[in-house]
């Protein structure tokens, strides 16, 4: 069985910030070092970014607002440089950025299916929802904020639908916070490590991304480890396994769009 959320979940609102603010700081420095940290709800949002960029606060306030689309809410940002030690890793070539341990899973039917559903719900009603698929059960669960129960029981004439009733949903309701839905962004193979706020020096974004497109190609779980300062994992250099988490995420259009849906 597995869940999937959709984009506008208040977890994912904080994903979604975390990874604007990734993109524009690769926008203002070549091969930057960034860490996202972002707590939304009720009314407030509170943001620490870790970086070797000079971010302008206007910018990040602005993509607050358009991601909650609001400008109703309070923003707190806390503006902090990278560890020296951690930056002085990258000096002169791109190392790993981090330790961890990384799985890489073939996507199954009930990972597809889960993932159609939820598109296909999110492109009609466009507001937080969060969706439950058990195939060995035939088991739906259906969580959509903003809309009508008996519209979707038409739709969906036999899954389990808003089981408390219709609700609003979205960050007056709820709190998000970055890289709390690894399941519904990973599916089988969460670990340790998150997708979301971080630049591609780190591990928990390249390593993971790589053993995911390994995994599908192979069509087996693919298991890897690195310690911060590799230069090499799984027989390659470093930095060609961060071309290709670059070029992934640069087909999707960005970190931003990575934290909308996650690998699947």
């Amino acid at each position: 069985m597995i869940e999937k959320v959709n984009p506008d979940h208040p977890d994912k609102i904080a994903d979604r910030i975390a990874g604007a603010i990734v993109d524009l700081g690769y926008k203002l420095q070549e091969n930057p070092k960034i860490a996202v940290e972002v707590l939304i709800g009720h009314g407030n949002c509170k943001i620490i970014i870790e970086s070797s960029v000079k971010y302008n606060e206007t910018d990040i306030f602005d993509i607050v607002y358009r991601i909650t689309q609001t400008n109703d809410i309070r923003v707190e940002i806390i503006l902090a440089k990278q560890d020296e030690y951690l930056a002085n890793n990258q000096n002169g070539k791109i190392r790993c950025g981090d330790n961890g341990i990384f799985k890489g899973v073939p996507l199954n039917e009930e990972d597809r299916q889960i993932s159609y559903l939820a598109h296909q719900i999110y492109d009609k009603y466009n507001s937080d929802g969060k969706y439950i698929l058990d195939m060995t059960n035939n088991k739906v669960i259906i969580c959509q904020s903003n809309a009508k129960t008996e519209e979707l029981k038409s739709i969906y004439p036999t899954a389990i639908i808003n089981p408390l009733g219709e609700w609003t949903g979205g960050i007056n309701v709820d709190t998000g916070a970055t890289n709390r839905k690894l399941g519904s962004d990973m599916g089988n193979a969460v670990t340790g490590g998150g997708l979301h706020g971080k630049d591609l020096s780190k591990a928990d974004v390249s390593v993971n991304i790589y053993a995911h497109i390994k995994a599908q190609e192979l069509q087996k779980p693919i298991e890897l480890f690195c310690a911060i300062g590799d230069e090499e994992i799984d027989g390659k250099p470093y930095e060609e396994i961060v071309k290709i988490a670059k070029d992934y995420i640069n087909n999707l259009g960005g970190f931003e769009k990575l934290a909308e849906w996650g690998l699947f």
